[in-house]
């Protein structure tokens, strides 16, 4: 079940603003019945859904890994019509949207698709879908400050973490590092570093889950290949299965006893 004007905005009718007007306007229908509420949940692939008396057509889903480069916006909208990712994409026909942002600063691995579930469990936290960045970063950070980042800092809107710090080598006064996130709060990197006296240089992120850059160039985008998106799938299902072994069991009967799980901890190379 979706809301209305998401179904109808990615059925290519128009914008989410625009099609909330048809609602309200009396001109969308669902098997023949008019409907006025625009937070009006129907389900796409059940139920027949006309505007002005036309069925319209669902596209189906698909799946873009793009190399953003550094300049180019995370957004569908920007008023100062700055280059955005979606305009590295002009082939597909289909209204897509990015799987979680890179700041403007940024580059590397972007997916766009317009598949809101796996998009929304490739971006929630609470999946713990691993993200891997190249960061190059003013100075030499010690060991000690990579460690800080294991266990964590307090930034403006909470705690964060990486899950793993490597260091990979110098380049001149200045250090590339690997770091790995489970989380992608806003300039996460660059704040988290900032705290330890330590400015990004450079930020390009390798791989979200188990797709990679690899090869792909610069402004350049391909299609997910089968067995990506079903590593994708498996990734969010797994993440599925933890967060339900997680869950307390309901009491029945008397409880059983259970070893404690050794968790896992972050690691630096």
């Amino acid at each position: 079940m979706e809301r209305i004007n998401k179904i109808l905005a990615h059925a290519g009718v128009g914008s989410r603003r625009h099609c909330d007007e048809l609602v309200a306007a009396g001109r969308v229908t669902v098997d023949g019945e008019r409907v006025r509420e625009l937070g009006c949940k129907v389900d796409p692939h059940q139920q027949k859904i006309c505007v002005d008396g036309q069925p319209i057509r669902l596209e189906h889903h698909v799946y873009w890994a793009v190399h953003k480069p550094a300049g180019y916006l995370c957004t569908n909208y920007d008023p100062d019509g700055r280059p955005r990712a979606i305009d590295l994409v002009p082939h597909v026909q289909q209204r897509v949207y990015t799987v979680g942002r890179l700041d403007e600063e940024s580059e590397g691995l972007l997916l766009l698709t317009n598949d809101g579930d796996l998009a929304h469990r490739l971006m929630h936290p609470r999946f713990g879908i691993f993200k891997t960045y190249h960061v190059l970063v003013a100075g030499n950070p010690s060991r000690e400050q990579l460690q800080q980042l294991l266990k964590g800092v307090w930034l403006s809107d909470g705690h964060v973490r990486a899950r793993r710090v490597k260091r990979l080598r110098h380049q001149g006064d200045s250090t590339w590092l690997e770091i790995v996130l489970s989380e992608g709060k806003n300039r996460e990197i660059r704040r988290m570093l900032a705290r330890l006296n330590h400015k990004v240089m450079r930020l390009r992120r390798l791989a979200i889950g188990p797709i990679h850059l690899g090869h792909l160039g610069s402004g350049k985008s391909r299609p997910l290949r089968g067995a990506e998106l079903a590593s994708l799938r498996r990734a969010v299902a797994g993440a599925d299965l933890h967060l339900a072994a997680e869950e307390p069991p309901r009491a029945t009967g008397k409880p059983k006893r259970h070893k404690p799980r050794r968790r896992q901890e972050p690691t630096l190379s």
